[in-house]
């Protein structure tokens, strides 16, 4: 069983975000993994990630959908 995932690990994938917004991802529970897939797509590098456009699902997608809606990354100011 892998270990929780933690405010830390949140803050060291996407920088300081809301405490609120902290909260919501960690109740989702999802992997460090499923983390580090969330922060490539955010940073548009889904070449590494193997196939392309490949869509987020489970408990990525929904972390995902939770900083783009929280504002924490909006479209317009992600990186390209």
């Amino acid at each position: 069983m892998s270990e929780a995932v933690t405010h830390d690990d949140v803050v060291h994938l996407f920088g300081e975000i809301s405490d609120h917004t902290i909260v919501e991802i960690l109740e989702v529970k999802p992997s460090y993994r499923e983390l580090e897939e969330v922060a490539m797509r955010l940073a548009q590098q889904n070449d590494v990630m193997g196939e392309l456009e490949r869509p987020l699902e489970g408990a990525a997608a929904r972390v995902y959908d939770i900083l783009v809606q929280a504002q924490e990354f909006p479209e317009d100011e992600r990186p390209r």
